[in-house]
């Protein structure tokens, strides 16, 4: 249990300190930890700014040199999957806006390298922090800055100190540090939540010539997901895969009551068997669905039309998916009177299932249907389900930012 709880906490999405990177000393797990911790280098107000030479998003490597014209320059470090990083983003892009024409020169570097994301921190995004997935993000972000990829080797988050995304570091004319730490003090994206301009206003005391009035925050955020992280990922992983399955029969009338929801998460349903290729095929996709979102108000609930007598058949197959129950649920379903997810319809006629389940279902397997917590229906879709477009369809439900 000890080591459960430890790796949630490394591999969780919400850090501010280097000390949050080492905080597992006593653990089997603190030399990935201490490891990241101990090859950064903080730098302090005044220094120079670290060089690099990065691959860019447009097909272009660029290097500190590349922006010596700028009055100001800041290096954010951001990422494709992080929700604070998300807000941040908007509210930058602002800011280069205002300030078009006054020197003002933004670098966006993804510190992340994708292996040490588990799967479950990209429940606010439909891209991992891979440098394919770079381009899709920024070009539905409509970014309009360089955008590079460090996550290979991580070199230059380590020179820089990168310890989250985002993680701001403005310098001035001379590449000597004048500010590095938060964008400002809100993780959400209403500019109506921000107290504190900390960036905006370092960027403003520059420009006017003035001196920085903060130096120094705490930057909030992701943490910066190190490639020494990424046997602490596999064994998340070989634990789901591992996780035993219970399956228990259910009639229409339990289905009808688990469609009505009533909770806070969002429920897809989806209607399988043994014996339907189609279903046994799109499988990965849904087990990968159900854990992308593991820390989101979400749960996949499965029913299958195998026989009874087949129970055994199909929990079987459901353990080789690696579809078994994540933590996470199980105080809720306790709280439902529930112990499992996975379920075997124990009624003859399937019309009663269809009825109670979704009454345009047109009968053939497998069948999906999306379902909010007041019980409607937001999406349903009969064949295989498409895993990109499927995640997408919960996305837009859940969002891509923190909410207040």
């Amino acid at each position: 249990m000890l080591m459960r709880i430890l790796l949630g906490s490394i591999l969780c999405c919400y850090s501010s300190s280097p000390q949050v990177l080492a905080a597992a000393d006593d653990t089997a797990a603190a030399p990935a930890a201490t490891a990241a911790a101990s090859a950064l280098h903080y730098l302090k107000i005044g220094d120079q700014a670290p060089d690099f030479s990065l691959p860019g998003i447009d097909g272009k490597t660029h290097a500190l040199a590349e922006y010596r014209d700028a009055k100001i320059l800041m290096i954010a470090f951001i990422s494709n999957h992080c929700p604070d990083s998300h807000a941040a983003e908007k509210r930058i892009m602002s800011l280069l806006e205002e300030d078009k024409g006054k020197g003002l020169v933004l670098v966006a570097i993804n510190p992340n390298n994708p292996d040490g994301l588990s799967i479950d921190e990209l429940g606010y995004s439909k891209y991992s922090d891979g440098f394919e997935d770079m381009k899709k993000y920024a070009k539905e972000a409509v970014f309009t800055f360089p955008y590079l990829y460090d996550g290979e080797t991580q070199a230059v988050a380590k020179a820089y100190g990168c310890l989250a995304t985002p993680h701001i570091f403005i310098f001035d004319h001379e590449r000597k540090l004048r500010y590095k730490g938060q964008f400002d003090d809100s993780r959400f994206v209403d500019p109506a939540t921000v107290k504190s301009r900390d960036a905006q206003n370092a960027v403003e005391a520059l420009i006017a010539g003035n001196a920085v009035p903060i130096e120094v925050t705490k930057p909030h955020g992701c943490s910066t997901k190190w490639l020494t992280k990424k046997t602490l990922v596999a064994q998340q992983t070989e634990k789901w895969d591992r996780t035993p399955v219970d399956i228990e029969q259910i009639s229409a009338q339990q289905v009808a009551a688990l469609r009505k929801n009533g909770t806070k998460k969002l429920r897809l349903f989806n209607v399988w068997s043994t014996s339907c290729a189609p279903c046994k095929a799109e499988f990965p996709e849904l087990v990968t669905t159900a854990r992308k979102f593991g820390m989101r108000d979400f749960e996949l609930i499965t029913i299958s039309l195998d026989d009874p007598a087949d129970t055994a058949k199909a929990k079987e197959f459901l353990e080789r998916q690696g579809a078994g129950l994540l933590d996470r649920l199980r105080p809720s379903l306790k709280a439902e009177g529930r112990a499992t997810n996975s379920y075997l319809f124990a009624g003859s006629d399937t019309n009663e299932l269809i009825n109670a389940l979704d009454p345009e279902w047109p009968g053939a397997m497998p069948h999906t249907v999306l379902v909010a917590p007041d019980g409607s229906v937001l999406w349903r879709h009969t064949g295989p389900v498409d895993g990109d477009e499927l995640r997408g369809k919960i996305l837009d439900v859940l969002g891509a930012f923190y909410k207040p």
